[in-house]
């Protein structure tokens, strides 16, 4: 059982926070297209991979908070409506569009509190264990490859969907790292010691996002 510390460090209750309202977010878009999904085994899986954020949010929030609802609401509390833009700006008008916008939006900020754990003083090794490493056989992923398989028009115009929903999450990081000292913070010390060619910050940070970004896609079998 993880050890709750008596004094969490700011910096790691701020990726916390930030962490579990991501995993929140996850989880309601993967449950809302479980209810409407295709057919029976696909709304299981995603159910499933719903109930998957839900355990990795709750593993991130056992690292700075005791049990329970009003201690998960604090940790959160920083960045409600920390994606109301992104959601106005990516409405979805198919299913197939909604379930992207879970696995591309999502995933770019689930690999921003990644690489912003490198640079806690751990090197985010505690952090690493909570999410655990990430999936190549992502679920989610898999129903949306095999979809775009099957139809050309469809993979098309999901992978310019793909290109609307990343810009509009890396959009995110400069506003999330300019109203978030610590996690301004965290970006600094993990670029520490990697070649970046003179490149800022935000530079580094959203190259090491868009080069994980293609690879994801890549497993989407879409163009980048």
């Amino acid at each position: 059982m993880s050890q709750q510390p008596s004094t969490p460090d700011p910096a790691l209750t701020t990726l916390v926070g930030l962490a579990a309202f991501t995993e929140l977010a996850a989880f309601g878009l993967l449950a809302s297209r479980s209810v409407d999904a295709p057919d029976l085994p696909v709304r299981q899986t995603l159910a499933t991979a719903a109930g998957d954020a839900l355990g990795r949010q709750g593993r991130l929030l056992a690292l700075v908070v005791g049990p329970g609802a009003d201690g998960a609401a604090e940790a959160m509390a920083p960045f409600d409506g920390a994606l109301t833009d992104f959601d106005a700006r990516t409405t979805p008008s198919t299913w197939a569009e909604g379930l992207l916008k879970s696995v591309v939006g999502l995933g770019v900020a689930q690999d921003l509190c990644r690489e912003l754990a490198a640079g806690l003083p751990d090197g985010g090794a505690g952090f690493a264990a909570a999410v655990g490493e990430p999936r190549t056989d992502d679920p989610a992923t898999a129903v949306l490859a095999a979809a775009a398989t099957a139809d050309d028009v469809l993979s098309s115009r999901m992978a310019l969907w793909g290109r609307r929903v990343v810009g509009e999450a890396l959009g995110l990081v400069p506003v999330l790292l300019a109203a978030h000292a610590p996690l301004a913070a965290l970006a600094s010390h993990a670029r520490e010691g990697e070649p970046d060619g003179g490149a800022t910050v935000q530079a580094w940070l959203v190259s090491r996002l868009t080069a994980e970004h293609t690879r994801r896609m890549d497993r989407l079998g879409l163009a980048a």
